[in-house]
């Protein structure tokens, strides 16, 4: 029997496998909402989706197999190049009261070290001179415009990505482009809107052809558009919404007046170390999470990273005591069913660092904490840089070109990038990172891993 079509009240900008992977399965289980996604640049999931009439399997992976969820969630689905103008009047429909976000922090088109819109990236300045939207933040402020001249109240904006007070930066970022608009605009928006944040937890990899065929096999149904997570699930979202809103409390969501603690806790903790992994496991030749991890040095390495450098920099959220978080993500980043390649974590790195350990460095630095770990995952990110293949990154060629023969040039180079890098975090790590950096050049990543991990066992052995 085909599921009845639900009303659609929910608009998301970036419908990809995380969102459908974890906001998804929370709203499955609400009556009356449905979703319309929007895709902001390519027709894949959307062709892939209405294959069948945008219902999909969600496989959470275990040690032991699969556990199957139909989710019939998603309503319909545009493309937003195709026709922005129907995205727009999407946003602008009155039964639309939440607008959800999963665009990356890229998508947020600001600057990653000030937080604060870019206003040279193309996509700003065409939304600037032109009524059709191209960016997340574009689309937000048409489609708020059209509301407010249809004397319609506003939609609440609920970011979903990885970025620190996320909703601040929603805020701050659509405040500034309406205010390129049309400042009047701006005002409504920043006495109307509602930008809660929210913090997102559940890894989501993508889905092979062979956990496709076991689905379909599991389910009896062939579907081209599975999504496969852990188990685990978290959303944590601050108390300041507005409007007709989904009881997501009741689905098992938590609603915080302040969510800073676990936002904190999980950016610099699970996405710090993901990052880590990233570079430095890639370099030491590993290709996926749970690869990395079973290997003893790198494992020794993140609980250096963990315990000695980021616990001390974070203030334990409601009954989440830090050692006992600690261990949870070394036992999910150790599931084997879940294949979340270090090569698809590593992509946009240079939007990603200062949320996830650069802040971390400057907190150890004010405390005199050491920082070796730290270092070690900057100077295996600068390394990666030097011919990473993933030009999505806004910043890919300028971070290739500030590779020399001279390793210690190259750290001067990279941190004199100050989008991504503060001139005072600068000075004050441009020696030590270059020795770090250096000596990777040299010895290669593992072997500096083992040399920490080594290091490490000396200190516990002498307390």
């Amino acid at each position: 029997m085909t599921a009845a079509k639900r009303p659609i009240w929910l608009v998301h900008l970036g419908l990809g496998a995380f969102y459908r992977a974890h906001a998804c399965t929370y709203l499955q289980k609400l009556e009356g909402w449905g979703v319309l996604g929007v895709s902001l640049r390519s027709a894949a999931v959307r062709d892939a989706m209405r294959q069948r009439n945008y219902r999909y399997m969600a496989a959470a992976l275990t040690p032991d197999g699969m556990d199957l969820q139909q989710i019939d969630v998603v309503q319909d689905m545009l493309v937003a190049p195709e026709d922005p103008a129907a995205v727009i009047a999407a946003l602008a429909d009155p039964t639309v009261s939440l607008v959800t976000l999963t665009v990356t922090e890229k998508g947020y088109c600001h600057d990653p070290a000030t937080g604060t819109l870019n206003p040279d990236h193309a996509g700003v300045r065409s939304d600037i001179a032109n009524a059709m939207a191209q960016t997340a933040p574009g689309f937000l402020v048409r489609g708020l415009q059209a509301r407010r001249a249809a004397e319609l109240s506003p939609f609440t904006v609920l970011s979903c990505d990885n970025l620190p007070t996320n909703g601040a930066v929603a805020r701050r970022i659509t405040i500034e482009l309406a205010r390129h608009i049309d400042p009047d605009l701006a005002d409504w928006i920043a006495a109307e809107v509602a930008f809660p944040s929210a913090m997102v937890d559940r890894s989501v990899a993508a889905t092979p052809a062979e956990d496709i065929a076991r689905i379909a096999a599991l389910s009896g149904q062939t579907d081209v558009a599975p999504v496969v997570h852990e188990p685990f699930t978290q959303w944590i979202i601050t108390d300041e919404f507005a409007g007709d809103l989904p009881d997501l409390a009741a689905v098992g969501a938590k609603i915080f007046p302040d969510i800073s603690p676990f936002e904190r806790m999980k950016l610099r903790m699970l996405n710090g170390a993901h990052s880590a992994l990233a570079y430095l496991g890639s370099l030491a030749g590993f290709e996926t999470v749970a690869g990395a991890v079973a290997d003893d040095a790198i494992a020794r390495y993140l609980h250096a990273l963990w315990h000695d450098e980021t616990l001390p920099t974070l203030t334990a959220p409601p009954a989440t005591p830090l050692e006992d978080y600690a261990s949870a993500l070394l036992s999910r980043f150790a599931n084997p069913g879940i294949q979340h390649r270090l090569s698809q974590i590593a992509m946009d790195g240079s939007q990603k660092l200062p949320q996830r350990l650069l802040g971390t460095v400057e907190d150890r630095l004010a405390q005199g904490g050491r920082i070796d770990a730290l270092l070690l995952a900057i100077a295996g990110w600068i390394a990666y840089t030097a011919n990473q293949s993933d030009d999505a990154d806004l910043m890919a060629a300028k971070l290739r070109d500030c590779h020399t023969n001279d390793p210690r040039q190259t750290v001067r180079n990279v941190l004199s990038v100050s989008a991504i890098f503060k001139d005072t975090l600068s000075a004050q790590i441009i020696d030590p990172l270059s020795d770090v950096y250096t000596e990777l050049t040299q010895k290669g990543a593992h072997n500096m891993l083992t040399a920490l991990a080594h290091a490490m066992t000396l200190k516990e052995t002498r307390t």
